[in-house]
C-alpha cells in the first residue's frame, strides 16, 4: 500500500493506491478533497474529485461511503478525466471513501475522512463557556431577526433569501456609512436594496451592474444565513432567482466570477463569550466587492470584537469557506480584506493555517494582537505615571517618552487583559470576580485563548506572556536630551506593571515562560517565515497617527510586519504599503482589491516550478508598487520606509514606548533577555548617587535589545490542533501541541 499526501490549492488531498494493476502509464485514480481538508470535514458532507484513467470509462466507476455507493452524486468530465461529486451522509468521526472499477472485489483507492460537527470545533479546543447566543440581535437585509437559538450551540435554520438593488433612490435612514459596520470603511453609500419575494419575474426597479468578467447582469444577490461553529455566517453573491433550485457546487452562478472575498471585522476588547449580532462590514451587499461578481463572505466570529482569537477565527473561517465551496464550487482564489482586529485575523491565519487565504489586503495593520497589545500596555502605563507626575513632565516630554504624535488614554483598550472590564453584559453571576467568584468567566485576551495558552497550576487562570522587566522607558528620550536623568529614573522606578486582575501594581510585569514560548511557537507572535511570506500582501495604511487625541493604529506597525518578513525570509517583496489620508480610505480599498484580483489572476497562470516568492514578484501587476496619495488625490510613488521620504514628510512615523526604550523595529520582542548596565548606553552622565538608583530600578540588567527575546525562536509547525488544551495546564509546552499534515 501505498500513501501520498500532497497540497494542491491549499488544500490537503490523501490518496492511498491500492491496486496499482488499475492504472495506465503514469495516470492513477486519486481521491481529492476539494471543499477541506480530509482531516478537517464538517457538517456531514465533502466535495470531493476523483482523478481516473483515461484508459477507464466513468460509468465503470463504483464510489462508495462507507460501503454504501454514492457514484450518482457524481458528475463526469471527459475533459479532465474527473469525476466530481457532493457526498453527503458522513458520520462524526472517521468515514472511508473507496473507489471501484465495475465489479472487481478490491477498490482501486480510498481515502479516509474524518468529519466534525457543524457547531464546532474542530482544532481551536474545548469552546468556552458560559457563552451568549445572539441569534434575536442579529438582523438581516430586511431587519428580522434570526429568532430564537434552536440549541445550546446557538443554532439557526439556515435561510436562503434574495435582494436586490433598486434604481430607485434609497430612503434618507439608509444614507450615510454602512451603520453599526466596520469603522474602517467609513462613508460607504448603504445601498438601497429590496428583498425580492417572487423569484420567478424581475421587478421593473432593478438595477443593473457589470461585473469583472464584463458581463452586465441584474444587480440580484442571494444571501444565506446560518450558523456554523457557534458564529452567525452570511454568504453573498450575484445570482439568477430563478435558477435557484439548479445551484451546485457543479453548477454556480453564472453571474458569480469565480473569486470569494473573505472579510474580517475589527475590535479585540470584548471580545469573548458570545456570538456577537454584527459581521462588523454592516452589510456585505456593496457596489464594490458583490456588485462587480464576487462571491463574500464573514461570520460573526470573524468580526474581533466578538471574538478576539485568530485560532478560534481561522477555524471559523475555515468552516464558513467549506460551506461556501460545497454550495458554490472551489473559487479560483480567495482574498480577504479587514482593518484593525479585522488585520490582526488574516495576519496570523495567511501565517499559521496557509491554503485558507491566497492574498491578503490588512488595513491599519497589527502584525498580531501581541503587538498591539503590548503598545497599549506600555501606553497606560506611562499614562498612569503621567497622571501621577503631574507637572514634573511637560507635554512634549510625554510625548518623547511615549513615541506617539499625540497622548491618548487608552483604558478602554486594556480590557484586552482586565477580566472584569470588558464582559458581555448579558452575564452577570457566571462572572469572575476577584473577591466572590474567583472560579468565575475572566473576560480578557488571555483567557480567552486559555486553550493555546494552558492554565497556570497556582492559578488557575490562563498563562500570560506579559513582561516589562529591564525596560528603560523614555531611553532614547534622555539620550536625546529632552528629559533629565533625574526624571529617567523616577519613570523606570514607577512605571510599574500589572497583575493578573489588569490591575496597576507597583513591581514590573513578569511573563509565564511557558506562555512565552507557546506564544512564539504557536505563531501568536507572527514570525513571517511560515505561510505569511508565500502569498501576496497589500498593506492598506489609512494615515491616523496624527489624530487629536491620538490613536493605536499607528503607522509603525506596518513596518514591524515589514522587518519580520524581511528576517524571515530575506525579502519584502511580496508586499506592497499603500498610505493615504483617512478621507482615501474607500478609494484604497477598492484599489487594493482589484490590484489583488490582478496580481492573483496572474499567479494562477504562472505554472513554473520557481519558488513561490519568485513567481508572486512575476505576477505582481507593473503599476502595483509602494507609494502614498495626498489629499488631493495626487500619487507620490517611492519605497515606503519609516524615514525619509515624501510620504514620510506628509505622514510621519512615529513609534511605540518600547521603540523608544530601544526594541526592534518588529516590536517581537515580549521579554527581553538582560544585559550588565552600561554607560556606554548613554548619552548623559549620572552622579554617584543616581547611579546608585539606577543600578537597585534595574537590578537584574537591562533590556539587551540586540539579541532574541526570552524564548524567542521561529515557530517550524503549521495547522496546530490544540485538541487537549486549556484543561489545568495540560498544555505545558508545544510540544503537547499535535501539527496539521
Amino acid at each position: 500500500m501505498k500513501m501520498i499526501l500532497k497540497l494542491i490549492c491549499g488544500l490537503a488531498v490523501l490518496v492511498v493506491f491500492v491496486n496499482p494493476a488499475w492504472t495506465a502509464g503514469d495516470q492513477k485514480f486519486q481521491v481529492t478533497t476539494l471543499s477541506s481538508r480530509p482531516d478537517m470535514i464538517t457538517g456531514g458532507d465533502v466535495l470531493l474529485q476523483i482523478d481516473v484513467p483515461a484508459t477507464v470509462a466513468p460509468d465503470k466507476v463504483i464510489i462508495k461511503l462507507n460501503g454504501e455507493a454514492v457514484t450518482s452524486n457524481f458528475q463526469p468530465d471527459a475533459a479532465t478525466h474527473t469525476m466530481t461529486g457532493l457526498v453527503k451522509g458522513l458520520k462524526i468521526g472517521e468515514n472511508k471513501v473507496e473507489v471501484f472499477v465495475s465489479s472487481a472485489g478490491k477498490p482501486v483507492a480510498q481515502v479516509t475522512l474524518k468529519n466534525y460537527a457543524i457547531t464546532g470545533p474542530v482544532f481551536s479546543g474545548p469552546q468556552e463557556q458560559p457563552f451568549v447566543c445572539q441569534t434575536q440581535e442579529f438582523r438581516m437585509l430586511d431587519k428580522s431577526s434570526l429568532g430564537a437559538p434552536l440549541d445550546a450551540n446557538c443554532s439557526v435554520k439556515t435561510i436562503v433569501s434574495y435582494v436586490y438593488k433598486s434604481t430607485e433612490s434609497a430612503p434618507p435612514a439608509a444614507q450615510g456609512g454602512r451603520g453599526g459596520g466596520n469603522g474602517n470603511f467609513p462613508g460607504v453609500p448603504v445601498l438601497n436594496v429590496k428583498p425580492l419575494t417572487d423569484l420567478t419575474t424581475l421587478p421593473a426597479d432593478v438595477a443593473y451592474t457589470t461585473t469583472t468578467t464584463g458581463d452586465k447582469v441584474p444587480f440580484v444577490v442571494r444571501v444565506e444565513t446560518g450558523t456554523i461553529n457557534r458564529g452567525i455566517y452570511q454568504i453573498v453573491v450575484l445570482s439568477d432567482p430563478t435558477k435557484e433550485s439548479q445551484i451546485g457546487p457543479l453548477n454556480p452562478p453564472k453571474e458569480w466570477n469565480k473569486r470569494l472575498m473573505y472579510s474580517f471585522g475589527p475590535g479585540c476588547p470584548g471580545g469573548w463569550l458570545k456570538q456577537g449580532a454584527n459581521l462588523g462590514v454592516g452589510s456585505m451587499v456593496s457596489e464594490a466587492v458583490v456588485g462587480k461578481g464576487y462571491a463574500e463572505a464573514s461570520s460573526t466570529l470573524n468580526v474581533f470584537g466578538n471574538n478576539c482569537n485568530d485560532v478560534l477565527a481561522a477555524e471559523t473561517m475555515m468552516m464558513v469557506k467549506e460551506r461556501f465551496i460545497k454550495a458554490y464550487g472551489k473559487p479560483e482564489f480567495t482574498m480577504s480584506r479587514g482593518g484593525s482586529g479585522g488585520s490582526e485575523q488574516q495576519v496570523p491565519i495567511a501565517e499559521n493555517y496557509p491554503g485558507l487565504i491566497d492574498g491578503i489586503i490588512p488595513s491599519l495593520t497589527f502584525p498580531d494582537v501581541m503587538a498591539n497589545a503590548q503598545a497599549i500596555i506600555d501606553t497606560q502605563l506611562l499614562n498612569g505615571y503621567y497622571a501621577k507626575a503631574g507637572d514634573a513632565l511637560s507635554r512634549d516630554q510625554k510625548l518623547a517618552i511615549t513615541g506617539a504624535a499625540d497622548l491618548k488614554d487608552f483604558a478602554a483598550d486594556v480590557g484586552r487583559i482586565s477580566p472584569t472590564v470588558n464582559c458581555p453584559k448579558q452575564l452577570k453571576s457566571e462572572l469572575y470576580d476577584p473577591t466572590s467568584n474567583r472560579t468565575g468567566a475572566r473576560c480578557d485576551v488571555f483567557d480567552h485563548a486559555v486553550n493555546v495558552y494552558g492554565r497556570d497550576p497556582s492559578t488557575g487562570f490562563a498563562r500570560r506572556p506579559v513582561d516589562n522587566s529591564g525596560v528603560q522607558y523614555g531611553l532614547a528620550a534622555l539620550n536625546a536630551g529632552k528629559i533629565t536623568p533625574a526624571q529617567f529614573l523616577d519613570l523606570n522606578e514607577k512605571i510599574g506593571g500589572y497583575d493578573n486582575d489588569g490591575n496597576p501594581m507597583p513591581a514590573r510585569s513578569v511573563a509565564d515562560p511557558t506562555a512565552l514560548r507557546i506564544a512564539y511557537q504557536t505563531g501568536r507572535v507572527v514570525n513571517g517565515g511560515l505561510g505569511l511570506g508565500k502569498l501576496p500582501i497589500i498593506d492598506v495604511r489609512p494615515y491616523r497617527d496624527s489624530i487629536p487625541g491620538g490613536d493605536v493604529h499607528q503607522k509603525f506597525h506596518s513596518f514591524s510586519l515589514r522587518d519580520r518578513l524581511r528576517r524571515a525570509n530575506g525579502t519584502i517583496a511580496n508586499d506592497v504599503m499603500v498610505v493615504g489620508p483617512i478621507s482615501a480610505t474607500e478609494a484604497m480599498g477598492d484599489y487594493a482589491m482589484m490590484k489583488m484580483d490582478e496580481w492573483l489572476t496572474n499567479l494562477e497562470k504562472d505554472t513554473s516550478n520557481k519558488p513561490m516568492i519568485d513567481k508572486i514578484v512575476s505576477a505582481k501587476p507593473a503599476d502595483l508598487v509602494d507609494g502614498c496619495q495626498t489629499s488631493t488625490g495626487e500619487r507620490i510613488i517611492e519605497p515606503q520606509t519609516p524615514t525619509g521620504g515624501k510620504c514620510n514628510e506628509l505622514y510621519p512615523t512615529f513609534q511605540s514606548p518600547r521603540m523608544v526604550a530601544g526594541d526592534t523595529a518588529g516590536n517581537d520582542i515580549l521579554k527581553c533577555q538582560m544585559k550588565p548596565i552600561s554607560a556606554r548606553d548613554y548619552q548623559v552622565a549620572f552622579s554617584d548617587s543616581e547611579k546608585a538608583r539606577l543600578a537597585s530600578i534595574f537590578p537584574n540588567g537591562v533590556c539587551d535589545w540586540s539579541k532574541p527575546g526570552v524564548e524567542q525562536k521561529a515557530p517550524t509547525r503549521t495547522w496546530i490542533t490544540y485538541s487537549d488544551a486549556g484543561d489545568q495546564g495540560k498544555l505545558a509546552h508545544p510540544g503537547n501541541l499535535t501539527a496539521g499534515r
